[in-house]
């Protein structure tokens, strides 16, 4: 989204996903902006975070409207560094940090099977050993399936042994020149989250994410007391009041706001401050565009308990941004450049607007399939390519 002032500065946001379709988000983005923000100095960040935070008698977590005040505040921030000729992350703190470690997902190299990588160990150790040859320390997969609205639900035996020939072919394939992350999407019960985490104990990874459903945090919380990998969490959050959950009960140790949904800039920036007193530290998700990108970074440059960061390469996102921000070996150097560092290829994104109703990732009603396996095509489905 793109935010002007009245003296012609623009700055840039991005929403992360919401729960309703997107014509129906971009009346809640105008909504919330006309409510709160308009008219405002872009400085009053705090003052309009109360605002959209308290509407309508709420004062409590709203995801849908919380997701747009989300992308507008970090358009303010991109327009306060303009203004001021600096990068964001000289306004919340300095430069902390002087690169930021970059992970990604796993996807398929171009000689893979896009239906078939999936559920292929062996491509994914393959995927894997090309991120680490590329300078990447951490990759991310998640090959225990389904992705269903059921909520928890225990994992196939075939799920399990599939998981841990992942991690095994991976592990074998990286050796200790990386970390593996494992990723499962909040789709088990606390015991089969247990289950299969202790079945992947073995290969070390690094993190749990989101072993169970993320709105009841002391069950997550069993599961970390349960398993040998620090468990991860943050995606589907929002607000400081959430995120104070989840350190309250122990659920986890590595917390994972994505900016265009947590609350924002300032907002994440309190967020990791409470996790600075637990011990725990940051790892801003990613499953967006690169303009949310370009605010983690910002985030990331000036706190001190960062981990890494998400990231999502590809050539599209790359010329939106017009190559502001690159993952070189395995590392991101945050912009120095005014704002969010980053300058929109504003007719490229006008000649490419979605024009579908689907939602982030849709949840299927299926159960659980404890006959024939299961399969989650990740971010990149089979009928896309």
């Amino acid at each position: 989204m793109k935010l002007t002032t009245d003296t012609g500065l623009t700055g840039w946001g991005e929403c992360y996903a919401a729960s309703v379709g997107p014509d129906a988000m971009t009346h809640v983005i105008r909504d919330v902006f006309a409510r709160h923000m308009e008219g405002e100095n872009p400085e009053n960040i705090e003052l309009m975070f109360r605002r959209a935070y308290s509407a309508g008698f709420t004062q409590r977590p709203d995801l849908t409207v919380m997701g747009a005040f989300s992308g507008l505040e970090i358009a303010c921030w991109d327009i306060l560094g303009k203004d001021r000729d600096r990068p964001v992350h000289a306004l919340i703190g300095g430069r902390m940090n002087a690169r930021i470690r970059a992970y990604t997902y796993l996807y398929p190299l171009p000689h893979h099977d896009l239906a078939e990588f999936w559920t292929a160990p062996d491509q994914a150790a393959e995927a894997a050993a090309d991120c680490v040859a590329r300078g990447y320390t951490a990759v991310k997969f998640d090959p225990a399936g389904p992705y269903t609205m059921r909520g928890g639900h225990m994992p196939a035996m075939s799920d399990i042994t599939m998981s841990v020939a992942f991690c095994k072919a991976i592990r074998a394939a990286v050796g200790d020149r990386a970390d593996l992350l494992f990723g499962t999407h909040g789709q088990f019960t606390t015991a089969g989250a247990i289950r299969l985490g202790q079945a992947l104990e073995p290969y070390a990874p690094l993190w749990f994410e989101e072993p169970v459903p993320p709105d009841n945090m002391a069950e997550m919380a069993r599961v970390a007391q349960s398993v040998r990998i620090p468990v991860a969490t943050g995606e589907r959050l929002t607000t400081k009041a959430e995120f104070a959950a989840v350190l309250q009960t122990g659920a986890a140790a590595i917390l994972q706001p994505a900016l265009g949904r947590s609350g924002g800039i300032w907002e994440t920036k309190k967020i990791a401050a409470l996790a600075e007193t637990y011990n725990a530290q940051i790892a801003p998700h990613l499953y967006a565009g690169p303009v949310e990108w370009a605010a983690n970074i910002q985030l990331a440059a000036s706190i001190p308990n960062i981990l890494m960061c998400e990231c999502i390469e590809t050539p599209f996102h790359d010329a939106l941004i017009k190559g502001a921000i690159r993952v070189e070996d395995g590392f991101v150097t945050p912009p120095d450049a005014p704002g969010l560092g980053i300058e929109v290829d504003e007719d490229l994104a006008r000649a490419h607007p979605y024009t579908g109703s689907g939602l982030h990732l849709e949840m299927r009603e299926d159960p659980c399939d404890y006959v024939d396996g299961n399969a989650f095509q990740g971010g990149a489905p089979a009928t896309e390519r």
